[in-house]
């Protein structure tokens, strides 16, 4: 059966950090995204790169919440954002290795045979991340 999607595109998505201060603080001091919106009383914060909208959400119950295992729980194994260039990327290798709580998992490297190359991390609320430029556009 050939249906047409029913949706146009990814509105945002929502995040659930271990430390919603610091997550903010990384996205906007070390990656330069804005935010756009809070609700400081669930709390939560809406961050956007201008192309992107994120929402990140404070765990109610730090001393109970089960930190993330990609290989384990259903639901985000990463998330993937894109930069323009390859310096882009190794900007981002360089400001992310000098932030305080990032885990870097790998440095960037080919996917595959390449030519795209992509990186991953941990940023300081938890959540898996990873960094992709593709020279083919």
């Amino acid at each position: 059966m050939d249906i047409a999607p029913k949706t146009v595109g990814i509105d945002h998505v929502g995040l659930t950090v271990l430390n919603l201060d610091l997550t903010r603080r990384f996205f906007v001091e070390c990656l330069g995204w804005k935010q756009v919106g809070e609700r400081p009383d669930y709390p939560a914060a809406f961050l956007s790169d201008g192309h992107a909208l994120l929402t990140f959400w404070q765990v109610t119950a730090e001393k109970d919440c089960v930190e993330f295992d990609r290989k384990a729980n259903v639901g985000l194994h990463h998330l993937a954002l894109k930069v323009g260039s390859e310096d882009g990327l190794n900007d981002v290798l360089k400001r992310v290795t000098a932030w305080p709580g990032v885990r870097v998992e790998f440095e960037p490297e080919f996917l595959g045979q390449g030519p795209k190359k992509h990186m991953m991390f941990y940023e300081p609320g938890g959540i898996r991340i990873e960094f992709d430029f593709d020279p083919r556009g």
